[in-house]
């Protein structure tokens, strides 16, 4: 019963999230938006009982690439709960019922990902975007993980920060059990699990707690984007770590 009605509020917060952009976002303007997104990701954390811990400093003014590990669906949200930043992500969410309005009204990049033709176009969006003074995330993996490793990151789209001059900030996500301090696998959507499983375990559990570990903003400094992705993924490995001690 408990999870059903944790459900069944969630549901309702996701319709009032509907709701708000379809009618109240036209008459907002950008900044109000985004305060919008950031206080809606937080009451839906709150509703469904997970802790949010921030550490480190988000950016507090763009332009700026955010970049992440992956691990849930509920990623998007937890960080949205610490500052509101546009996406990049696959293309099918667009669609996806609900879900896709509320991606797409919080300013969402789609990307057909098995289209390199679209890569380059992603990676001039991008770009443009950061020279309008955008704060942008991306998950470099490509796909989610266990939360226990890290798999290896794609350079291309840490390309727009070099053609958009823009400032990269790496970060971690890692969802612990509060009480025994170990990772738990409660938000984990990978491989065969479905997104209602997963969704079903993350009501399910007790004392999940979501912590967001942010680093050093960085340059380029003369890196391309390959030697740049893979500073950028051991320093996001070093901050995922670290999100146990």
């Amino acid at each position: 019963m408990r999870v059903i009605v944790k459900l069944l509020r969630g549901i309702w917060h996701v319709l009032l999230g509907w709701f708000t952009i379809y009618f109240r976002f036209p008459q907002l303007n950008p900044q109000q938006r985004e305060a919008r997104v950031q206080v809606w990701a937080s009451q839906l954390l709150r509703i469904w009982d997970i802790e949010l811990e921030v550490r480190g400093k988000p950016v507090l003014l763009g332009p700026a690439l955010l970049v992440c590990n992956h691990i849930s669906w509920l990623d998007i949200v937890v960080i949205h709960a610490t500052r509101h930043c546009r996406f990049v992500s696959k293309s099918e969410l667009r669609e996806w019922p609900l879900i896709g309005t509320l991606a797409t009204g919080a300013g969402t990049l789609y990307i057909e990902r098995e289209n390199r033709k679209d890569a380059m176009r992603m990676v001039k969006e991008m770009a443009g975007a950061l020279k309008d003074g955008d704060v942008l995330a991306v998950f470099p993996e490509g796909t989610t993980g266990d939360g226990f490793d890290l798999l290896p990151f794609h350079a291309n789209l840490i390309q727009s920060a070099i053609d958009g001059d823009a400032p990269i900030q790496p970060l971690a996500l890692q969802y612990l059990d509060s009480r025994s301090g170990e990772i738990s696998m409660a938000a984990r959507f990978v491989g065969d699990d479905t997104l209602v499983g997963s969704i079903w375990s993350t009501l399910n559990s007790t004392g999940l707690r979501a912590i967001v570990n942010f680093g050093e903003i960085e340059v380029a400094a003369g890196r391309d984007r390959r030697g740049w992705s893979q500073d950028l993924r051991q320093k996001v490995m070093d901050l995922k770590l670290a999100c146990r001690a």
